[in-house]
């Protein structure tokens, strides 16, 4: 069976990843749940990816999605892929050196 990339929106911010396991593995079996933090101060953004079976994704879909979780409605789907990632892809300007100028 295929693993799934599930986003997780509207997270409240104390969420943890064991936390956020916990809620998904009731509706099938989670290979990892993420919740996204900043790197400098490590609060979380508000969001998470969650791993796991095609069916238990599909389950967690139907029952968490728009329903209330610590008193904040989630936003629960299949995770699209980045279309800017990786960042070198993104420049165009490939190969070509940046000169810094100094005025004396």
């Amino acid at each position: 069976m295929n693993d799934v990339r599930v986003y997780v929106g509207n997270l409240p911010f104390k969420t943890t990843n064991d936390e956020l396991k916990k809620l998904f593995e009731t509706y099938g079996t989670v290979k990892s749940a993420d919740v996204i933090r900043y790197r400098e101060s490590g609060r979380s953004k508000g969001y998470a990816f969650v791993v796991m079976d095609e069916q238990g994704a599909q389950n967690s879909i139907d029952h968490l999605n728009d329903n209330e979780y610590e008193s904040r409605v989630l936003k629960v789907r299949i995770a699209k892929p980045r279309e800017n990632y990786p960042r070198e892809e993104r420049s165009k300007s490939q190969g070509v050196k940046s000169i810094r100028l100094g005025i004396d």
